[in-house]
């Protein structure tokens, strides 16, 4: 195959197979495979007009020793059924989801990226409402698929530091809102602040609270986390997508010996930061080398804006070493597929 592993980007590449499954009758029907990267649905169809809708991600990794493994697949499995619960989608079944995750990997293999080239196959599990509805109700059909692509770093910088630029005139969910689920509006709700910070030169846009503005919500499209005084501390909120990533960093930075908290992060506590950092299944981590505050015209750097800290370093190497099985997986999180 002609691809060049190390310069992918995370852009969209045709595989050669996806894994579908419908839900009619109040039950979920058989699991087929297409070929197909097309879907037929009714022009009346909820996730087109009421945003019944919600994706995950994750990724297949081969290691050293050429097996394919997956990273806590059950834990996206289980996020999706809480957002579908959230919207009142069909929820798939925990088995379903991991069968299809599976065996659209399997089927896809040749397209799961050498081993180190720094690149991975990203799986995108996508749960929509197909069934026609005009009044607003939810769908009586669903289509669960899991479609994949080999894909390399989500921030084109890789593992160095980004910047990031404060936004206080978006919000990216509301405090009651969906932002706890993996839910698309979420992500169309970020997006013309993303554009703005990207017009200005940063990587993405940084979200505060929507109700005070004084703490931090998220980065984009990741949770944000902040290291001092050999303590992890990561914003806790409803509005914040709960992510794989950031949970498992937290589990690492306690088995480094270090203290971890989840709570409120004031916008301010970033001028105590020693290191800090943006983490999610895209990117892994991305270190951030400054955070700038127009509106309050105060600018916030970490470490030397040029190399990434070592706390986060350690945790980036540490984690990518049990996803890519070149370190001992002590807390039973991949799972190999044979």
């Amino acid at each position: 195959m002609d691809l060049d592993w190390k310069n992918l980007g995370f852009t969209v590449r045709k595989t050669d197979y996806n894994v579908r499954c419908v839900y009619q009758d109040g039950k979920w029907g058989a699991r087929e495979t297409s070929t197909d990267d097309h879907l037929s649905i009714h022009i009346g169809a909820t996730c087109l007009h009421y945003g019944q809708e919600s994706f995950e991600g994750l990724k297949a990794y081969r290691g050293a020793d050429n097996r394919i493994r997956l990273f806590r697949p059950w834990e996206n499995a289980r996020r999706m059924i809480r957002s579908a619960r959230g919207i009142l989608l069909a929820e798939p079944p925990e088995e379903l989801f991991l069968e299809a995750v599976e065996k659209v990997v399997l089927l896809n293999s040749k397209y799961v990226p050498p081993y180190g080239t720094g690149a991975t196959l990203y799986i995108r599990p996508l749960l929509i409402g197909t069934g026609p509805e005009v009044g607003v109700r939810p769908s009586k059909e669903y289509t669960f698929l899991v479609f994949v692509m080999p894909v390399g770093p989500y921030f084109k910088e890789g593992f160095k530091p980004v910047n990031m630029l404060i936004c206080r005139d978006h919000d990216r969910a509301a405090p009651l809102g969906t932002g706890h689920l993996k839910v698309g509006g979420n992500y169309a709700a970020s997006m013309s602040s993303v554009s703005d910070a990207h017009e200005k030169g940063y990587a993405t846009a940084m979200y505060l609270d929507a109700i005070e503005k004084k703490y931090i919500d998220e980065c984009g499209p990741a949770n944000f986390f902040g290291i001092r005084d050999n303590t992890y501390i990561t914003p806790a909120s409803r509005s914040i997508l709960p992510s794989i990533t950031n949970k498992s960093l937290q589990v690492l930075a306690d088995s480094f010996g270090m203290k971890v908290e989840q709570r409120k992060v004031p916008v301010e506590e970033l001028a105590q930061f020693e290191e800090a950092g943006a983490c999610g299944t895209a990117a892994v981590i991305s270190p951030i080398g400054k955070v700038v505050d127009e509106e309050m015209d105060r600018v916030y750097s970490f470490g030397d804006g040029v190399n990434p800290g070592p706390v986060i370093t350690r945790l980036y190497q540490t984690l990518t070493g049990i996803q890519n099985g070149d370190l001992e997986d002590t807390f039973d999180w991949t799972k190999i597929l044979e």
